[in-house]
This record gives C-alpha cells, structure tokens and sequence, in this order.
C-alpha cells in the first residue's frame, strides 16, 4: 500500500498541470476570439479568477490579467511594436518601474498596465517577469450614467 502512495501522488500532481495547461489554451482561444484585434504576449499565462470580459466583437469591455516571463521593458516594446499594426493608436503612456499605455481604437480605449513580478524565486535567479493587467472600454458599455439613482439611500441597511 505504501508504495502505490507516491505513484497516486505524481498522478495527482502532473493531473493539475495538465487541466492548468488546457485551461491555459481555451482561455487563449476565448481571449484571441474576442481581442481578437489586440495582440497577447505569447508566453503570457491568463491570471483566472480577476479576468473578467463582457460582451462580444468590438462590443468588448472587460479585465485581462497576465503573468509574462518578460521584463517589463521586453513587454514594452512588445506591445509598442505589435499593438499599431493591429489598428490600435497610442493615445497615453508612463514609462517607469510600472508602464501604463493607454490605446484608442474605433472609440474603445484599453490601458495596459505593466508592472514587475518580484518573488524569491526570481530573486534568486536574478530575473524577473511582469505582471500585465489589460482593461478595455466600449463607449457603449454604459448606457444609464447614474443606474443608482432611484434607490432611496435611507433604506438602504447599515454597516455594522
């Protein structure tokens, strides 16, 4: 019985990479379908749980988070070569230890937000990843400017 022990552990473990990894892949074709017009560092992995994307085409409005294996600056030029030739205008940007650019396109802004990935384990290899946090705004997302406005405050519970 103890030796079946370590044979079920590395099933379990090499089990959750490869539902990781297939995760991975859908979520790049979802994100390739419906970005389809904004370029994806290819070995950026999708953060799961604060990706939030709503809408579909051009109507697209959302949170993309990524974790890249390049340097914020490799990321920069990534994007600063790659996002024109899809139709995307640099409308803003600040370059310093984190980078935001902000992109226009047919009305729709996205901001790509890059910042350095510092851990102990890139401490100890001497290199460090990025972290890229992309939100994109259709003008049409909103509709009703104030959808709160005729909840009646004074009814609303108190905090505790």
């Amino acid at each position: 019985m103890k030796r079946l022990l370590p044979v079920f552990l590395l099933f379990a473990i090499s089990g959750c990479t490869i539902f990781i990894d297939e995760f991975q892949s859908n979520q790049r074709v979802v994100l390739e379908y419906l970005l389809s017009d904004l370029p994806l560092p290819e070995d950026a992995d999708i953060i799961k749980d604060p990706t939030v994307l709503l809408g579909t085409g051009s109507s697209i409005s959302g949170r993309v988070v990524l974790v890249s294996g390049y340097t914020p600056a490799e990321n920069l030029i990534f994007y600063g070569n790659e996002t024109p030739t899809t139709g995307w205008t640099l409308a803003s940007s600040k370059v310093g230890e984190e980078i935001t650019l902000v992109y226009t396109k047919d009305g729709r802004y996205a901001t790509i937000d890059i910042t350095p990935k510092v851990n102990i384990a890139s401490m100890i290899e001497g290199s460090y990843g990025s972290d890229i946090m992309i939100s994109i705004i259709h003008p049409d997302a909103i509709a009703i400017q104030n959808p709160y406005q005729e909840l009646n405050y004074d009814n609303l519970p108190s905090a505790p």
